[in-house]
């Protein structure tokens, strides 16, 4: 089962708290409105001292926040947690606190004596650690859990006192009980291990979005490796018993990484990085470290895919900051120079695939799921990721067609040089680029980042005449109700193989010519799909995607009533992730996708009621579950999903979701045994 696993960013939360409270208190420095300085330069600066009981499932804590603002300020702390002094240069605050969504809030006064410092004394319950949730479910919760086997407070929890809209340093002393760990980002600065407990202290010196807490029964191996002009870097796994013989091979996985992207972007920024293991199915990336599920770590395709990810995420992300109002580019920027750069190193044909299945996915989107790329900020569900990840990654690959690979390498260097540390948007990428490569492209970053949706582009005519030198071309392009200025790919066929052409589309219809000496037979458009478009529907045959993701999608159950019904219900909205709309099973087709579960001959029935094709052959016989699409002539699609018995349709609430990119899958009990996609139909004309 091949899961993929993204970094999804904690601290959105708190980012949308900040903006909200900057609507209402005019006077409050916000970090976001104006990159801050580097190392040393943080306005703000946290030291903390926790004591967390994972057993009692209790926090207590004190911080001391030094400010070098004389504006007034915005102090903030989860609502779950109280605050037992505040003190404001040693003068007990006075305010009272309000409350928004999950935070409450303390007004600061200005004061022209600086610096200043504020001093919180603060406890709180957690909520018990829930090892039973999926993978969405975690990246869905900014809740603060604790247990024996785990604890994990996301920075948007609020477990912490900070200074809403300003980036921070900080330093954490933490203290647990005997035969617990914990670690956030930074360096440790002291350890030490006694019948008291367990104490480290922790030094983040660069300006913070903020600071994520990590704790369980770990077993920590250490590794060292030296960076660019020698830096000393400190590699650690904080990995459960179960695990602890993976350590060697991840430790070993990093240090390739950081070589890779030191010897690509720059200088790795820390001087640690630690590979955490969590009892819930994560997968978190924050500054020198990552936080991946026990059983995520267990997949031995982890370390090379999803580890450099999160590696990388050190560069971009948690080493230069987005910009968030202006867009989130990290992710993608981050899906390009790994996932997509891994498939690349295996050979062409799997990063065609790769960029196959990224057109695929969007060709499945419903009109109105998309967004502009200057407005995605996080991953929500399956949609946002689409085009907060895939489109942003394909992006950036259209830009390096345009730009040439070694422009493009020297403008990440540059901009990695000048934006470490600081809040970095599209339009300090975009000057980077343009300043490496000495182009214009305006146009190219407004179009890819500001519309919706994309272009859709065919051959509306391609002949072949006789010319003095052999023979002529002329090729008409045509893209449909858009207005984009395109380069497209045009592969050229004759009996000596392949010539790929490159047009200038910046109209809605426009016609090009041009010589060949060899007799040319065919014409295909954007065959290795480089061009982001939506994909004509014999291009994009259809994936399980499409009706898990369109909302306007409707659900017909076959089983009535008992057991089965309760799973295929259970079925339909995990694969949905909402409540699914029900229609009879005796309705006239829906103008939507439809997606049908049932038992095997109550399908077989169904398919025969509505005059659609039968089972596929090479599902007929084999498995106890089927799962397949089917495209109408109107392009609608429908997924069918067909087990023999409840045991068998059980097993797919928890497997069928991994597999949306999927035209068909077949499972025998809880392994797939055959899975694929229906062949795409490239755009071809031939020459007569």
């Amino acid at each position: 089962m091949q899961l993929v696993w993204h970094r999804f960013i904690l601290r959105i939360s708190v980012t949308l708290f900040m903006i909200f409270l900057a609507t209402i208190a005019s006077t409050v420095s916000i970090a976001l409105a104006a990159p801050p300085l580097a190392k040393d330069s943080s306005i703000v600066e946290y030291d903390i001292v926790v004591y967390i009981d994972p057993v009692a499932q209790t926090i207590e804590g004190r911080s001391v926040i030094t400010t070098k603002s004389p504006n007034e300020l915005i102090l903030s702390l989860g609502r779950r947690f109280r605050a037992i002094r505040v003190l404001d240069d040693g003068v007990i605050l006075k305010s009272l606190s309000t409350n928004y969504g999950m935070m409450q809030s303390w007004q600061i006064p200005g004061s022209q004596r600086v610096p200043r410092h504020i001093e919180v004394h603060w406890q709180g319950k957690l909520s018990p650690l829930n090892t039973s949730l999926d993978h969405l479910q975690t990246l869905g919760r900014a809740e603060p859990v604790s247990g024996n086997f785990g604890t994990f407070l996301p920075d948007s929890s609020g477990w912490y006192p900070r200074i809403t809209g300003e980036l921070a340093s900080y330093r954490v002393s933490l203290k647990m009980p005997l035969g617990q760990r914990g670690i956030v980002a930074g360096r440790i600065t002291e350890e030490s291990e006694s019948d008291e407990g367990y104490h480290a202290r922790f030094e983040f010196p660069f300006p913070s979005e903020g600071i994520d807490f990590m704790g369980g029964p770990y077993t920590v191996e250490t590794d060292t490796m030296y960076g660019v002009g020698g830096k000393q870097i400190q590699l650690r796994t904080y990995f459960h018993s179960q695990i602890k013989e993976l350590a060697r091979d991840y430790l070993d996985a990093v240090k390739g990484y950081i070589d890779l992207y030191e010897s690509w972007i720059g200088e790795y920024p820390f001087t640690e990085f630690s590979v955490v293991s969590s009892p819930t199915p994560t997968g978190f990336g924050m500054p020198t470290l990552t936080y991946l599920g026990i059983n995520v770590l267990r997949l031995p395709f982890i370390r090379s895919t999803s580890l450099g990810h999160e590696v990388l995420h050190n560069w971009w992300g948690n080493g230069v900051y987005p910009y968030y109002p202006g867009g989130n580019w990290s992710e993608g920027l981050t899906t390009f120079m790994a996932d997509y750069a891994y498939k690349e190193r295996i050979g062409p044909e799997a990063a065609r695939e790769m960029r196959l299945g990224w057109l695929r996915d969007f060709a499945a989107l419903s009109p109105g799921q998309d967004l502009a790329l200057d407005e995605f900020t996080t991953r929500t569900h399956g949609a946002s990721k689409i085009v907060g990840y895939n489109k942003a990654a394909m992006m950036f690959l259209m830009l390096r067609d345009l730009l040439g690979n070694e422009s493009f390498d020297r403008a990440l260097k540059v901009f990695w040089s000048q934006q470490r540390f600081r809040i970095a948007s599209w339009s300090d990428l975009r000057s980077a680029f343009e300043t490496e490569s000495g182009q214009n492209l305006q146009t190219f970053f407004e179009q890819w980042l500001t519309y919706t949706g994309a272009p859709t582009v065919r051959i509306a005519k391609a002949i072949r005449t006789h010319s003095d030198s052999g023979y002529c071309v002329t090729i008409t392009l045509e893209q449909v109700a858009s207005s984009y200025n395109l380069r497209v790919p045009v592969a050229i066929y004759t009996k000596e193989g392949e010539e790929i052409k490159i047009f200038d589309l910046d109209r809605g219809r426009q016609t090009f010519s041009f010589e060949l000496r060899t007799k040319p037979t065919e014409v295909v458009l954007d065959p290795n799909f480089r061009l982001f478009r939506k994909l004509t529907p014999d291009e994009a045959p259809p994936i399980l995607r499409q009706v898990m993701v369109d909302q306007t999608a409707v659900t017909v159950l076959l089983p009535e009533m008992g057991m089965e019904r309760v799973v295929a219900e259970a079925l339909a909205k995990k694969l949905q992730n909402r409540v699914p709309k029900i229609a009879s099973s005796g309705d006239a087709l829906a103008a939507t996708p439809v997606l049908v579960i049932g038992l095997q001959d109550q399908v077989d029935k169904w398919l025969i009621l509505h005059k659609l094709p039968a089972r596929p052959v090479i599902m007929r016989h084999d498995g106890t579950a089927h799962a397949w699409t089917v495209g109408r002539k109107d392009g609608v699609t429908l997924a069918i999903v067909s087990a023999q018995d409840v045991t068998s349709l059980q097993a797919l609430v928890r497997l069928l979701p991994h597999y949306g990119r999927q035209s068909y899958v077949v499972f025998d009990g809880a392994n797939a045994i055959d899975r694929g996609t229906w062949p795409a139909r490239a755009q071809i004309v031939k020459l007569n």
